[in-house]
């Protein structure tokens, strides 16, 4: 198939891991962030990991829109469904997350709750204009690749004059968690891995561009290389970032170039930025509270705020005990490190949300179980550079 062959060429692949072998230096180890789920799927499913030397470790990242998700979040919309009778609407994933009394949302919508899955923001506001009579709630997840949908169905529900359509906000940012992932305010109380640079987000920085990685590479010493999703896309940013190690440099490189730009979509952000507003804070599952890090919608649009219209207010709750799933999204543990894993929490029945998505790390790993058990170090205590 044109375009995607090229990029899944098992000939280049081992080409490009002898490369990586002969330019990793034996006698010291890296610590690659893959932050995207879609890389963390990309290396279990295509056994990139296997092509690569034992010293250059892949750690998983929080980079998936499902898994970030918390409990209290899931909760407000089964809330919604099941107090308020309310239609709900949201993308397939997220109905099997795992909340609250041993519900989700699909075990709500068994017990009578009207909720629906949809493909897009728009099949949402569709719903909507067919049911005058009833309230109906997008409940909005995702990084910046599905902010900007949501946000036109917004302006289209305001000029089309929708009374009954309104969004549970959920969508987070990218730049806020990669900040506090390096930070690690909270390293004493949930441990910290040591990193030595970040495989960037595709579809994100479609959205976002290169440039708002900048300050990863200049305040913090740590080189970031934009990837695309096919296999030999990822060995590519790996070895651009081995070379990056190598040669002291902390800069922010571009693989993925037949689809990001510096700048990124401008007309995108521009509707994000009408619609949409930062938070002060917002819960992570696995970050914990994160500062500036989500967005809500702009007074303009306050009709078509679900938390405003009924009045709802978010209390967190604790994830499961035994479930590693928060240690995973923060680069910290393996799967294979959560004693769940693959016995009691299974795709069929999963107890966190990592082993829920298809791009959760616990699922990818489950999926394909082509992984290397190279224990992840911890970090050493380091100065944050000037």
């Amino acid at each position: 198939m044109k375009y995607i062959d090229e990029f899944r060429d098992g000939a280049i692949a081992r080409q490009l891991g002898e490369r990586i072998h002969a330019e990793a230096h034996p006698d010291r180890v890296y610590r690659f962030m893959e932050f995207c789920g879609g890389h963390t799927h990309a290396l279990s499913r295509y056994g990139v990991t296997e092509l690569l030397p034992p010293q250059v470790q892949m750690i998983h990242g929080p980079g998936c829109p499902v898994c970030v998700l918390p409990i209290g979040r899931i909760d407000l919309a089964i809330r919604l469904a099941l107090e308020r009778g309310a239609i709900v609407c949201t993308y397939g994933d997220t109905m099997r997350v795992p909340a609250s009394d041993g519900l989700s949302l699909i075990k709500a919508k068994a017990r009578g709750g009207d909720i629906r899955m949809v493909y897009s923001a728009a099949d949402a506001l569709k719903t909507a204009q067919a049911h005058p009579d009833r309230e109906v709630v997008f409940f909005a997840i995702g990084f910046e690749t599905t902010t900007p949908p949501t946000a036109l169905v917004v302006q289209q529900a305001e000029r089309l004059g929708v009374k009954n359509f309104s969004v549970l906000c959920c969508h987070v940012l990218t730049p806020a968690a990669v900040t506090h992932i390096l930070a690690a305010p909270d390293a004493e109380q949930h441990g910290k891995v040591e990193l030595d640079g970040f495989v960037g987000p595709a579809h994100v920085s479609i959205v976002i561009g290169s440039d708002p990685y900048v300050p990863f590479a200049e305040g913090w010493h740590k080189p970031v290389v934009i990837a695309g999703f096919e296999p030999l896309d990822v060995m590519q940013a790996i070895l651009m970032l081995v070379r990056q190690v190598n040669e002291g440099r902390a800069e922010v490189e571009n693989e993925f170039t037949r689809a990001v730009t510096p700048k990124g979509n401008v007309a995108a952000q521009k509707v994000m930025d009408e619609v949409f507003e930062v938070r002060d804070s917002f819960e992570w599952r696995g970050l914990g509270v994160v500062p500036h890090s989500a967005l809500k919608l702009r007074e303009r649009y306050a009709a078509f705020d679900a938390e405003r219209r009924f009045d709802l207010h978010y209390q967190p709750v604790p994830d499961h005990k035994a479930c590693e799933c928060g240690a995973i999204l923060r680069g910290v543990k393996r799967p294979t490190d959560c004693k769940l894993f693959g016995n009691v929490c299974t795709p069929d029945n999963p107890v966190g949300s990592c082993m829920v998505s298809s791009e959760g790390a616990c699922a990818a790993h489950y999926s394909y179980g082509r992984f290397r058990d190279i224990p992840i170090v911890p970090a050493a205590p380091r100065a944050r550079a000037a």
